[in-house]
């Protein structure tokens, strides 16, 4: 059934609270090196999707693939261990260290209780280091205190945190939200960059930046999927426009 091109296959993926199916048999398909951007209405299901594909929250039933692998029973640091990456609304980063630590710690090797801390910085974490902040654009602000950058540069270290793991499909939730006009800019260059040998799933709501970034745009709607295609496709789709005017 599943297409070995897929990195993703979410296949009949059903999530329910309390009797109430926030996610319900939902099928999703996401190809390698593709940027997908998931949009709908507040409550339609988007970050639980993310929350059910990082293993933050349990499918109640239906089938979640990772290159062929089935996620749904593995345990959430496994899942990042296999190669995939998730970044939520709210930064999470280290305050008062540095970009270079921050990236420092966040490099995967022996994730013990010591392993974070101990380790010497090689060569390899450096050079990883360099390549990244070069990718994320803050190579000028490598020994700044991270507390004093901006808050798209917030962001943008937190996505270079989780590309330090490496990750082969990345999820990031709402990633310009308060940004300046030209932090959104650069941020769709970012993504773009970043999707040339990985996966991106982007859930947003700005839908210029949405139409600047995606290969493909997913419509939920009450835990379903109401529209696939381009920006343009699904833009002009009466179901689309009935749920956006009806909100």
């Amino acid at each position: 059934m599943s297409n070995t091109d897929f990195v993703l296959a979410v296949e009949d993926l059903t999530v329910s609270f309390d009797g109430f199916k926030a996610i319900d048999a939902l099928t999703l398909y996401v190809n390698r090196g593709e940027l997908r951007v998931i949009i709908g209405p507040n409550g339609a299901g988007k970050t639980t999707l993310l929350d059910l594909i990082c293993g933050k929250t349990r499918a109640s039933s239906g089938s979640i693939k990772f290159k062929n692998k089935e996620m749904t029973k593995m345990q959430e640091h496994k899942i990042v261990r296999a190669g995939i990456g998730r970044k939520f609304q709210t930064p999470s980063i280290y305050e008062n260290l540095s970009v270079f630590k921050n990236l420092e710690v966040s490099f995967p090797r022996g994730r013990s209780v010591f392993g974070a801390l101990s380790f010497s910085c090689t060569d390899e974490v450096k050079a990883r280091i360099q390549s990244i902040v070069e990718e994320i654009g803050l190579k000028d602000q490598l020994h700044t205190e991270s507390g004093l950058l901006s808050h798209g540069q917030k962001q943008w270290l937190e996505i270079g945190m989780l590309l330090m793991q490496d990750p082969e499909l990345l999820m990031l939730d709402e990633p310009i939200a308060g940004m300046s006009v030209r932090e959104r800019e650069l941020t769709a260059e970012l993504l773009q960059r970043i999707a040339k040998n990985r996966s991106l799933i982007v859930i947003e709501h700005d839908m210029e930046f949405v139409k600047r970034i995606a290969d493909k745009v997913t419509v939920m709607h009450q835990g379903k999927i109401l529209a696939e295609g381009s920006m343009d496709k699904v833009q002009n789709d009466p179901k689309v426009i009935d749920v956006y005017l009806g909100h």
